[in-house]
C-alpha cells in the first residue's frame, strides 16, 4: 500500500460518469426575515402555481406573472415583489457541495445543473457564485432555456439530447422526489437531497474506488487502529490488530506485542482490573499464523502446550488457565487452523467433529460465545477450509449450503464482509451483500458500528473500525478476483 496507492482517489468506478445538479435548495439556498411582505408558505404557494411554472418556462414575462398571481391568490403585486427581492437578497451558495462538486469535477466526471428558473432569476443566480464555481459545470440547463421545467419528461429528454449522456452512467441530485422519480424513470440514479451528509456519502460511494478510500482510512489512522466497547471505552488490544494484519498482510498498520510464545488480547494482559488476564489460544493461534517473528520450533512448543488444554471431550479451550473452562467454536477453528498449518490437524479431532456438527445444525445462528454473529463463524471456517484440503474435502459442500442460506439477510458492515470472504471461499458472490456493503461505507473511507467480540460471559461487546474496513477491503478485493477467473 503505498501513498500513490492510497492518494489516488481521482479514480473512480466506470459506472457513472455524469451527474445532473438541482441548483435550488441543493446548491443554493434562501430563507426570508422573521418578518417579510408575506408569509413563506404562501410565497411557497406562488412559487408551486401554474402562472410561475409558465413563467419559469419563458412563456409569458414578469409583469404578466405579477399580476396573474395577484389575482389568483389575493395579494398585492409590490408586497410579493417586495417579498422575492428579501429571498433573493438572501440566496447563499452551499460552499460544502460546490467542494465536493470540485473533487467530482478533479475525477473525471461531467458536472451539470438542471434548473427551473426563470431568465430574470438566473441572471440573479449567477452572481451568487463565483466564476471559477461556475467553470465546474460542463453546462447549466435553465427552464427558460429549455421552455420546459422538471418533472416533465421533455426537460430530461432535452438535456440528454444535447449532452449525449447515457442515462444508465448518470446520477441526478435534486431535493424534490416528483423531480428524482422522473430522473429514474430514464434509468438514472436519483439520489434526493435530504440530508446533506448522505448524499455527499453516497456520491462518494457512488463514484469513488471503494477499496482505495478504504486504503487511505488504515493508513491515515495507522498504528493507532482503536477498539471500543459497548459501554464507550476505547484501548488498543493485540487480537484486533492481529485480524487487521491477517486481512491486510501490511505490518505497518497496526501496533501489537511481538509476543516470544503465548499470546495476549491485551498488551499488558490487563484491562480495567488489576487482575492479570491469562493468554488465550484465540489470539496466539492468529497470531502464530499471521506474524513471523516466532520460529518453527517454538511455534510446536507452544501447540504441545495448547494440547494440555482440552476438556474432557477432548475440545480445545480458549485460555491457557485451567481455572477458566470455556469453548467457542470459533476459538476451535482457528487453533484448528493453526495445527494444520503446521501438518497436525489430526491431533484435535474431537475439536474438529464438534467444529462440523455446530456447522451442520447451525449453532452459530446467533453467534458463539465469544464471536458476535453467524457469519463470523463463516468467516474463520472458511480459513481453515482454504488451509488444509483435508477439512475442505469433509466440509466443503455442507459449508456452501449454509453460506448461501445467508444470502439476503440483513447484517452490519463487519457481518456483510465476512460474509463475502466466506462465499468467494466457496466459489459464490453474493451480489446483494456487495451492493449493500458498498453503500456503508462512510464520508471518510471507513466502515464501521460493526460489533465484533463479546466480553467473556459479560454483555458488553467490542468494535473495531479498523477491523471492519480491513474485512472490508478484503472481501470487495476477493469478489474482484473471483469475477476475473
Amino acid at each position: 500500500m503505498t501513498p500513490t496507492d492510497i492518494d489516488n482517489t481521482s479514480s473512480h468506478s466506470n459506472l457513472y460518469t455524469a451527474i445532473i445538479f438541482d441548483l435550488g435548495d441543493v446548491l443554493f439556498t434562501w430563507s426570508l426575515s422573521s418578518n417579510p411582505p408575506l408569509p413563506e408558505k404562501l410565497l411557497r404557494r406562488i412559487l408551486s402555481s401554474s402562472h410561475w411554472f409558465e413563467y419559469e418556462k419563458g412563456n409569458i414575462n414578469e409583469a404578466e406573472v405579477y399580476s396573474l398571481v395577484a389575482r389568483d391568490f389575493l395579494v398585492d403585486p409590490a408586497a410579493l415583489k417586495n417579498t422575492l427581492q428579501v429571498a433573493q437578497d438572501s440566496l447563499q451558495s452551499n460552499k460544502k457541495m460546490l467542494g465536493v462538486i470540485q473533487e467530482l469535477k478533479k475525477a473525471g466526471l461531467l458536472i451539470y445543473a438542471m434548473s427551473n428558473i426563470s431568465a430574470p432569476y438566473w441572471e440573479i443566480l449567477e452572481r451568487k457564485a463565483t466564476p471559477s464555481q461556475w467553470a465546474l459545470f460542463d453546462h447549466v440547463f435553465t427552464s427558460a432555456s429549455a421552455h420546459q421545467r422538471k418533472p416533465n419528461l421533455g426537460f430530461f429528454k432535452h438535456v440528454i439530447e444535447r449532452t449525449g449522456i447515457d442515462p444508465s452512467c448518470t446520477i441526478f441530485v435534486d431535493d424534490k422526489l416528483e423531480n428524482v422519480l422522473t430522473a429514474r424513470s430514464f434509468g438514472m440514479h436519483g439520489i434526493i437531497f435530504d440530508n446533506e451528509s448522505k448524499v455527499i456519502k453516497d456520491l462518494k460511494n457512488l463514484c469513488y474506488d471503494p477499496v482505495l478510500r478504504g486504503k487511505r482510512f488504515l493508513t491515515s489512522h495507522k498504528k493507532n487502529l482503536k477498539t471500543v466497547t459497548s459501554n464507550g471505552i476505547e484501548f488498543m488490544d493485540d487480537y484486533s490488530q492481529l485480524v487487521i494484519l491477517l486481512a491486510t498482510g501490511d505490518d505497518s498498520l497496526v501496533d501489537y506485542v511481538k509476543s516470544p510464545g503465548q499470546f495476549n488480547v491485551f498488551p499488558d494482559g490487563t484491562l480495567f482490573t488489576t487482575e492479570v488476564y491469562p493468554n488465550d489460544l484465540d489470539t496466539t493461534a492468529i497470531g502464530l499464523t499471521v506474524t513471523d517473528h516466532v520460529d518453527a520450533g517454538t511455534k510446536h512448543k507452544i501447540m504441545d502446550e495448547m494440547l494440555e488444554y482440552r476438556d474432557s471431550d477432548g475440545i480445545i479451550q480458549v485460555y491457557f488457565d485451567h481455572s477458566r473452562p470455556r469453548i467457542d467454536p470459533v476459538v476451535c477453528i482457528n487453533v484448528l487452523n493453526l495445527f494444520c498449518e503446521n501438518g497436525r490437524g489430526h491431533e484435535l479431532p474431537e475439536t474438529l467433529d464438534w467444529v462440523e456438527q455446530v456447522l451442520i445444525h447451525r449453532a452459530y445462528i446467533s453467534g458463539t460465545t465469544y464471536y458476535i454473529g453467524a457469519d463470523v463463524f463463516l468467516f474463520f471456517l472458511s480459513r481453515l477450509l482454504q488451509n488444509s484440503a483435508e477439512v475442505r474435502r469433509r466440509l466443503g459442500s455442507i459449508f456452501k449450503e449454509r453460506v448461501i442460506e445467508r444470502f439476503g439477510v440483513k447484517g452490519d458492515s463487519l457481518s456483510l464482509s465476512a460474509r463475502m470472504i466466506a462465499a468467494t471461499v466457496a466459489g459464490v458472490i453474493d451480489e446483494g451483500a456487495l451492493k449493500n456493503l458498498l453503500s456503508m461505507q462512510c464520508e471518510d473511507g471507513s466502515w464501521d458500528d460493526s460489533w465484533f467480540w463479546r466480553w467473556g460471559m459479560s454483555p458488553i461487546m467490542a468494535k473495531n473500525d479498523g477491523v471492519t474496513t480491513a474485512l472490508a477491503i478484503w472481501a470487495i478485493e476477493r469478489v474482484q478476483s473471483l469475477r476475473k477467473e
